[in-house]
């Protein structure tokens, strides 16, 4: 099966066969493994692996933590890529996408209002947890929509932060 993968302002066409994935011409053995209980994602390449936090936002569209870094990751299928090289279509993106806490904690600052224009990459809330602070970005560039928490305040995992729209 062939699908055409956009992420970070980048597209890969990738080729997938049983555990076989081609991209970019070069073979790899690949698995992807949902961690039950978890947003966890366990990825096998070649070897080796490395866990990802996924959010499923609609059928093809996620987003993807790396490192603390958050991106929107769509995959279409071969069909739906070449209607859409047709006929000049962006890849889509499916309403406003949330960033939500990654772990329970305390909103020590945020650095976006709505309205305002953001990069991808661009640090939007600083979240204390476990006495640490964790600064969470904006996986893919958009206009903040709604800020749904202020300084101080306490929030659970999995709480919507801020949504935005493309």
């Amino acid at each position: 099966m062939k699908y055409q993968v956009s992420a970070g302002g980048r597209i890969w066409d990738i080729e997938i066969d049983g555990d076989r994935v081609r991209v970019g011409g070069t073979e790899h053995r690949a698995e992807l493994r949902a961690v039950p209980g978890t947003p966890l994602r366990l990825l096998v390449l070649d070897g080796g692996s490395a866990a990802y936090p996924m959010e499923n936002l609609a059928r093809g569209m996620w987003v993807v933590q790396d490192g603390g870094e958050r991106c929107l990751v769509e995959a279409v299928d071969e069909r739906t890529a070449h209607v859409r090289s047709l006929i000049g279509t962006p890849p889509a993106l499916a309403g406003p996408v949330a960033l939500k806490a990654p772990m329970p904690g305390l909103v020590a600052r945020v650095l976006v209002e709505p309205g305002e224009a953001v990069a991808a990459g661009q640090s939007l809330v600083v979240l204390e947890a476990m006495k640490m602070e964790n600064e969470l970005k904006a996986g893919a560039p958009g206009v903040a929509e709604k800020v749904c928490v202020a300084p101080g305040q306490t929030v659970e995992k999995g709480e919507v932060l801020v949504t935005f729209r493309p």
